[in-house]
């Protein structure tokens, strides 16, 4: 059983601050208090804590001069959880992984749900009989009303059609109509554990209890289906993604030696690793989106394939990367795949094809949006702009 207060005996503040790239600012004193920064290429503080108790992790906590943020330990992993590569099935799930990481405990898999049942946290289960299923096949045309809106051509939908259905949630009081369903499977198995699921006005969810972990959408056209004769995987986040990819790159994929896979929005190591433990011949082909967070799996993605693990930090100002105490800083405008393989190894089995640089993803290709990227805005920026506009009497 993992109990957190064990844990936070364990794993202190300065710890993790320290993996993401904080460093003890001397010059403010080293005593009951000690303050962590965290510095750009030009030596500038980007962010300082405060850590109280720096000698008992137990009691350690933290705080802000300019008063954003502070708590214990999980508040802290929680305020920067998306710097972090481990995997979970929700944010207390990856929590945890850390957590045990970190005191160098071992920690279950956590596919079935029962890590997160003993520590309190009852995750429900995907209950495939809550839902209502009918291949589109047979309803081709009201399908093609949710997927030509944006973009799809009528090959498209019918290509990918054997492998999308459509679905009602018998339990769902408000919505009584059918939504696309993309069924979510663990490569080589053929039961279905989950559902990324879209429908009308942008609507986009997963079915509850849907394996996120190890599981996704997987559209494999190799020959006969026999993993040995895939040679590329192609990874994208989103269903509609991975079709537009298609679409738009069709006439140059070889579609019996080709799998098309979507992570569902949501980036899990072992989703990766199971899937190209499967196609073990194959490369890993990177279709994330063009946006920060897009580059950023990319960046992941290589970890996972490398001989030794990376550790990946976005900050404010730059997203910095270590391994074996040699640390890069990018800024958000250069991170990419190619500007880290200035810095480190990149695994030949990792490959990209991402989206034209106009666009932010492969959806948007298709119909012809290009991509205006808005500048990133962190939570203190926000308040304080927030705080102006009030103050101005202007209604929001």
């Amino acid at each position: 059983m993992v109990d957190f207060k064990e844990l936070k005996e364990k794993v202190g503040i300065d710890d993790i601050a320290y993996s993401l790239g904080y460093r003890i600012n001397r010059k403010a004193g080293v005593g009951k208090y000690i303050e962590m920064a965290l510095l750009d290429n030009r030596g500038n503080h980007t962010d300082s804590i405060v850590i109280r108790h720096p000698k008992d992790k137990a009691s350690q906590s933290y705080f802000r001069h300019n008063g954003r943020g502070g708590g214990d330990v999980v508040a802290f992993i929680m305020e920067n959880l998306g710097s972090f590569s481990d995997s979970g099935i929700n944010e207390w799930d990856k929590l945890g992984h850390i957590m045990t990481r970190f005191a160098n405990e071992p920690v279950e898999e956590t596919a079935d749900g029962k890590y997160l049942e003993r520590m309190g946290y009852k995750q429900e289960p995907f209950d495939p009989s809550r839902y209502d299923v009918q291949p589109i096949t047979e309803h081709l045309k009201n399908c093609m009303n949710y997927m030509l809106p944006r973009g799809f051509s009528e090959e498209t939908i019918r290509t990918f059609a054997p492998y999308i259905v459509r679905l009602r949630d018998k339990q769902s009081e408000n919505f009584k109509d059918y939504n696309l369903g993309f069924p979510y499977r663990v490569a080589g198995q053929d039961e279905v554990v989950g559902y990324e699921i879209r429908g009308y006005n942008k609507f986009k969810s997963k079915a509850t209890g849907s394996n996120s972990t190890t599981a996704a959408w997987i559209v494999d056209m190799s020959l006969n289906k026999n993993e040995l004769a895939a040679q590329n995987v192609y990874f994208a986040e989103s269903a509609y993604d991975i079709m537009a990819f298609w679409q738009a790159n069709r006439l140059k994929l070889d579609k019996e030696s080709s799998v098309f896979v979507s992570i569902g929005g949501t980036f899990s190591d072992l989703q990766i690793k199971s899937i190209m433990k499967y196609y073990e011949r194959a490369k890993a082909v990177d279709c994330f989106d063009n946006d920060l967070p897009g580059r950023i799996y990319s960046l992941r993605m290589a970890s996972i394939f490398a001989d030794r693990h990376m550790n990946i930090v976005k900050t404010d100002d730059f997203v910095m990367v270590s391994r074996d105490g040699k640390e890069v800083r990018m800024s958000h405008d250069d991170t990419s795949l190619s500007e880290l393989s200035k810095y480190f190894w990149i695994p030949k089995r990792v490959c990209q094809w991402k989206p034209p640089e106009a666009f932010k993803d492969w959806n948007d290709v298709i119909m012809n949006k290009p991509y205006i990227q808005k500048p990133d805005v962190n939570k203190f920026q926000r308040n304080k702009a927030l705080e102006e506009r009030r103050s101005k009497g202007i209604k929001i």
